[in-house]
């Protein structure tokens, strides 16, 4: 059997329970997604159906997160969470409504403490929630799209909160979009979105321990590697031994280009 494994049964989650304004968006946004986008799910039985969960996801395009909340929602069954900074969640505006009222997880930067930015993350994963990542930060810059070097976010939230780490590889959103690349959007013909869970990743060698750079830089590339094993599965080649490292441009560089 391929690492992706056989497709299984869908779940979705009831739309009461997704609360008016993460209904309202998927109210919006579904339509959409059957109109422009057709599917190829797997893996869907290894997201727990309740319970703290990391989704650990590669990021390819601009879309994808629209990709990849339909797959977690109406795939998985688990209302998906993802991170965003702080100051999206402060005033009286429609986007800190939306973001307050869709639950999604404020995370504070530039604090001292870098485990004090994600603690509503880690609160959250502890009553329960599933919480949708990416580990790079950023969509990859990487010239064949493999994942980046990723930021080890991922690692410190999967060890300050104990819950496990689902890898989640998804491929295809990029010919809908292909940022940093080409300009526009492609729609037609519909665009297939490839979108696969594998186990667990295996973290106890780094339970209990520590939380220094090498512990972190371990588990996260760790999770990364097994977001890249999904991702040849998908792309039918092997990727990369070694990840990209993107290093974002100094305010400096970008006035001289």
């Amino acid at each position: 059997m391929s690492a992706t494994g056989a497709a299984t049964g869908r779940r979705r989650v009831p739309l009461r329970r997704l609360g008016f304004w993460y209904g309202l968006a998927a109210c919006i946004l579904k339509p959409l997604t059957w109109a422009f986008m057709k599917r190829d799910w797997r893996g869907m039985e290894h997201v727990p159906r309740e319970g703290g969960v990391i989704l650990a996801s590669n990021h390819i395009s601009h879309v994808d997160p629209i990709a990849l909340a339909d797959y977690i929602v109406y795939g998985a069954g688990r209302p998906a969470r993802f991170l965003a900074k702080s100051t999206l969640f402060k005033g009286k505006g429609l986007v800190s409504w939306v973001m307050n009222g869709a639950q999604q997880i404020p995370v504070h930067r530039h604090t001292a403490d870098a485990s004090l930015a994600l603690k509503d993350a880690v609160a959250a994963l502890r009553r329960g929630e599933c919480i949708a990542i990416y580990p790079e930060g950023t969509v990859s810059r990487d010239p064949e799209k493999w994942p980046m070097v990723a930021k080890t976010g991922v690692a410190r939230l999967a060890l300050l909160s104990g819950v496990p780490v689902v890898p989640v590889a998804q491929w295809g959103a990029e010919k809908i979009l292909d940022s940093y690349r080409t300009k526009g959007l492609h729609l037609l013909p519909r665009r297939t979105m490839h979108v696969v869970a594998g186990p667990p990743v295996d973290l106890s060698t780094y339970a209990g321990k520590e939380l220094t750079a090498d512990v972190l830089r371990g588990a996260t590339d760790d999770v990364m590697r097994a977001i890249a094993t999904l991702l040849e599965d998908l792309r039918h080649e092997p990727a990369p031994k070694q990840f990209f490292a993107f290093h974002k441009p100094s305010p400096q560089q970008r006035m001289s280009a």
